[in-house]
């Protein structure tokens, strides 16, 4: 009997399913993904848009792509979900699956901070890379200012990243001495989660640089070129590069499917919500470790969810048994500038905290993620 998958967002998430599910499935069974972008971008390049080594081209690729697959592609807007039916309204028309996947990421909010958004840049969506990349084009030296704008965001590595990228320009165009370079985050050390000893590596590889690091700084507003904290910190700018909050989707808030937290909360080895046959992925989940903070919100943890709700769906509409774990594996590469990336990696799950490990920075993990770029690029689209 055939079947049909519904996807709700094509993020990374929601390509890696539609494809991982077209590989296992016959053609009988229906796939459709649900997009309101033309367009899927690979946020993981976004530094690298920054920093003028990527065009905007070079990593997007054009959804309708996946219609040679045999997936059906539905461009608008989520409106409502109704888990019990698995239905969807998109731009007012409903559709309807066996199988609902929900991976609609997480919606960003610079709004939420007054003055942001007019004051500063942000390399957190494409078309706020390209424009950072002609701010950074036209900056002649003076102050730099980097933050995260609360202490819940995406890709923990990228705000650090950012700044050593930014950093690494500076001194090739013979900047550096001219310019102050700070970050300021939210959070009390860089990428928490991960546990001290990672978030200390981390910290290391930004503080080598001379980038002057200042953790547990909540912005409170920003002017046209003054940062306000909640400590009564201020901090002037010539250039304001920053991370933004983020929010859950405006789809879910009716939908039945979020806690008291406004996000999904799932089986975390299976990705199932408490609805039979509705799944969700990636950005829009909440999952607690136990070490009492979320699983953070990055690609890799996308990617990995996406294979094992495909490979679970795929057991289920051929009558098989069996099921996938989700085992909380995640992996990132932690750019430093000059061609060379860190790496971190481990166990998520783990208890009591993360067990993660931090390699030193070297070409060979920047050749990886350029590798790996390609590879995505190519196979998903």
């Amino acid at each position: 009997m055939a079947e049909s998958v519904l996807i709700l967002g094509c993020g990374i998430g929601g390509v890696v399913a539609a494809n991982a599910l077209r590989k296992r499935l016959p053609r009988r069974h229906d796939i459709v993904v649900v997009d309101r972008e033309p367009r899927f971008s690979l946020a993981a390049s976004f530094l690298w848009v920054m920093n003028g080594t990527r065009s905007p081209e070079q990593v997007s690729r054009p959804l309708e792509r996946l219609r040679r697959k045999g997936i059906e592609v539905v461009r608008g807007e989520v409106e409502r979900i109704d888990p019990v039916r698995r239905e969807a309204t998109v731009d007012g028309q409903t559709l309807r699956a066996d199988h609902l996947i929900v991976t609609l990421g997480a919606q960003f909010a610079a709004d939420a901070i007054p003055g942001l958004s007019a004051a500063g840049h942000t390399f957190c969506t494409l078309e706020g890379a390209s424009r950072l990349r002609e701010a950074l084009e036209g900056f002649r030296g003076g102050r730099i200012v980097v933050l995260t704008a609360a202490p819940a965001y995406k890709c923990p590595a990228a705000p650090y990243e950012a700044a050593m990228l930014i950093e690494a320009e500076l001194r090739r165009r013979g900047l550096r001495h001219s310019t102050e370079l700070s970050l300021y985050s939210a959070e009390p050390g860089p990428m928490g989660v991960a546990g001290p000893a990672a978030s200390a590596a981390v910290r290391g590889m930004v503080e080598q640089k001379g980038i002057a690091y200042h953790p547990e700084h909540q912005v409170t507003r920003v002017q046209s070129d003054l940062v306000e904290f909640s400590n009564g910190v201020r901090a002037g700018f010539d250039l304001l590069v920053y991370v933004p909050p983020i929010r859950p989707p405006k789809a879910l808030a009716d939908s039945g499917l979020v806690d008291q937290s406004g996000w999904v909360p799932v089986d975390r080895q299976t990705m199932e919500t408490r609805f039979p046959g509705v799944h969700a992925i990636g950005d829009v989940t909440m999952i607690p470790l136990g070490m009492g903070k979320p699983l953070p919100r990055a690609g890799v943890f996308a990617h990995g969810q996406a294979e094992v709700v495909a490979r679970n769906i795929a057991l289920a509409c051929g009558g098989k048994t069996g099921q996938a774990r989700f085992a909380g594996q995640g992996a990132c590469f932690i750019e430093t500038g000059d061609g060379k990336a860190g790496f971190g990696s481990g166990d998520f799950y783990a208890d009591p905290r993360p067990a993660i490990t931090v390699r030193r920075p070297s070409w060979l993990w920047h050749a990886g993620k350029v590798l790996l770029e390609r590879q995505m690029l190519w196979q998903w689209l």
